[in-house]
């Protein structure tokens, strides 16, 4: 995925649910703070980006809405070559004020809407929260390319509430990672 693809696809999804802010929050939300000429290829390679709208209702209606229009196997994703996974804001665990870090998208691309996107060090602490083996290659390439430094990671995640079961286990990796 491209920077102007995450474009496109915040401005979609703001136009689906008629909203002027979404919330970017997978791994596609580094391009909010690199370019793809940035970044290692292995991070630009996927076709989703994980867009959460900025308010939703409890039935997460507009959630519902992104997915039925532009979501996988959509004529949007036909068309385009990627989609948007539709999340809720409370998908991820995040560290604590991770929303007074987000960093924002807004460029003529995207008119009159805005991705918030997370800092870097929030989506790693995320990524490691989660802790599949792709979110592990995912910080282990940003940390190689000098993007992420491991010290400011570990103490990331330690702004997560440590009553989180996987906190743990995110902190004893990036710590062992930075040895």
């Amino acid at each position: 995925m491209r920077r102007d693809d995450l474009e496109h696809a915040i401005r979609a999804a703001a136009e689906v649910i008629h909203e002027d802010r979404v919330i970017v929050l997978g791994s596609q939300s580094i391009l909010g703070s690199y370019t793809e000429e940035q970044l290692p290829a292995s991070i630009v390679t996927s076709d989703a980006v994980d867009i959460a709208p900025f308010s939703d209702d409890e039935a997460g209606s507009l959630a519902d809405s992104i997915d039925a229009a532009l979501g996988e196997w959509s004529p949007f994703h036909k068309e385009f070559g990627f989609y948007i996974q539709a999340a809720e804001r409370e998908t991820a665990v995040l560290p604590a004020d991770w929303d007074y870090r987000l960093v924002g998208v807004r460029s003529e691309r995207t008119r009159n809407s805005t991705g918030l996107c997370l800092d870097p060090y929030d989506l790693c602490a995320a990524k490691l929260i989660a802790g599949r083996p792709t979110d592990h290659a995912f910080v282990v390439a940003l940390i190689e390319s000098s993007l992420i430094v491991p010290s400011e990671l570990v103490a990331r995640i330690r702004l997560i509430d440590p009553a989180e079961p996987r906190r743990d286990a995110a902190l004893s990796w990036a710590m062992s990672v930075g040895r």
